[in-house]
């Protein structure tokens, strides 16, 4: 599971599932006046048709959608896909907690008078309506799509294959003579062990007839227009398809995780996951280089 692939609608549907919760341990009814002194008013949990209907359904729903988003590849039971599931359990909750608030008595016989909805209906149902919302929109909406925690950026990107930097064979590694002493300063053709003032001084007297031959020869032109490896992450999941041009993904590319672009082909890119498979990212809109 990968928790950045969270998007802020889902984001909505964990805070509006914690409401729901804490909206079954209030009162479901609501009395005034000396006649309801010493009463003990019923929770969503007096009623089992009450809280499976609405707030264990709505729980329920929104962990499904939460989890379903989290994992990296769909996963279906009998046929049905979790997401989708859960969004329709939070509909029915939602649907449910309307019911309940129009008659909070149920099946109560209290006369022509019955009891009011208290805090916990009222609360249950604001709760339901905004997960069944951010649910539904999510998929919709692109405000609701962007990734709930930001991708962190990567600590030293380099090109792929490319050596640590500083390390032995580094072009930009400066190596010390042979026999010279760690720490002791050395210039370019100076001998080891050699005072730097005096290598400066020979350096300076010294003829340069390499550069004189470098400053005579013309310079080649440099090969522009090639590509060089780089890392990105996408705002949005993206499927990963295959190199052999096969419609159906491979992988999905999660936001919040980095990938490795090792080739372009035209507007595609040729990503390199995590686990070390290759694929081809056909949309690369919006893409974020490391």
């Amino acid at each position: 599971m990968n928790i950045r692939s969270l998007t802020r609608g889902d984001g909505v549907v964990i805070v509006a599932a914690v409401l729901l919760f804490v909206a079954s341990f209030l009162s479901t009814w609501s009395c005034d006046g000396s006649a309801c002194a010493g009463v003990e008013l019923p929770m969503a949990w007096d009623n089992g048709a009450l809280v499976m209907g609405v707030y264990l359904a709505g729980v329920i729903g929104a962990a499904l959608i939460v989890v379903a988003r989290m994992l990296p590849n769909p996963l279906k039971v009998a046929g049905i896909d979790l997401g989708q599931a859960g969004i329709v359990i939070s509909v029915f909750a939602a649907w449910s907690a309307l019911g309940a608030i129009f008659d909070p008595g149920g099946s109560l016989d209290t006369g022509s008078a019955g009891p009011d909805a208290g805090a916990g209906l009222i609360l249950g149902l604001i709760a339901a309506l905004i997960l069944a919302g951010a649910a539904v929109a999510t998929p919709l909406v692109p405000a609701l799509k962007g990734a709930l925690i930001g991708a962190p950026k990567p600590q030293t990107p380099q090109p792929y294959g490319g050596q640590p930097q500083g390390g032995y064979g580094y072009p930009g590694a400066q190596q010390q003579p042979y026999g010279a002493q760690p720490g002791q300063p050395q210039s370019y053709g100076g001998q080891p062990g050699q005072p730097f003032d005096a290598q400066q001084a020979q350096a300076q007297q010294a003829p340069q007839p390499q550069a004189q031959q470098q400053a005579k020869q013309p310079q080649a032109p440099s090969q522009g227009g090639e590509f060089a490896p780089f890392w990105f992450a996408v705002p949005v999941a993206r499927p990963l398809y295959g190199e052999d041009g096969a419609p159906t993904p491979i992988a999905e590319l999660a936001p919040g995780n980095w990938y490795l672009a090792v080739e372009q082909r035209g507007a595609a890119l040729i990503a390199q996951t995590q686990e070390g498979r290759r694929g081809v990212l056909q949309d690369t809109t919006g893409i974020q280089r490391g």
